[in-house]
């Protein structure tokens, strides 16, 4: 059944955060799609992707790089899961209209812009609608700790 995540981020930033779930995301031999709002903000993760730890790597591609079907990770401003992604990141402002389109639809917002909070309340609502949800928020370390569930429709 697919379910929505919802992680709020207070201690570590979007850049520190993704890579970390999206490691945890191939460990499960799962495949995912990182939906961002802008092309500035798919060419600055497509460099944190490559940098973020000297010993590794996240095997990842964008429009630019062609083939979207064969990367593990693709990044795009558009609605397509051309990889047949089982976990869709909504990040920095973009949304979804189908939180079922992927086993999982995760949701990542910035607790210190209140406009992404706010977005992210009425992301929840539609999601809370349509499928399992679950509110995640960073304690000051970083780890998450899950803060609320809704059973969905």
């Amino acid at each position: 059944m697919p379910e929505a995540l919802f992680y709020h981020l207070t201690a570590h930033p979007l850049e520190r955060a993704l890579p970390t779930l999206l490691e945890r995301t191939l460990e499960k031999g799962w495949r995912a799609v990182v939906r961002a709002g802008s092309e500035e903000r798919i060419d600055a993760l497509d460099a944190v992707l490559w940098t973020y730890r000297d010993e590794s790597f996240l095997p990842h591609g964008t429009q630019k790089h062609g083939d979207p079907e064969h990367q593990p990770i693709y990044l795009t401003t558009g609605t397509e899961l051309p990889n047949k992604a089982d976990v869709l990141f909504v990040v920095d402002g973009a949304d979804t209209d189908d939180f079922s389109s992927a086993t999982r639809t995760i949701v990542m917002f910035d607790g210190a812009d209140e406009e992404a909070v706010a977005f992210a309340r009425t992301q929840w609502k539609r999601a809370a609608a349509e499928v399992t949800a679950t509110y995640w928020r960073q304690d000051p370390s970083g780890r998450w700790e899950k803060a609320a569930e809704s059973s969905g429709a």
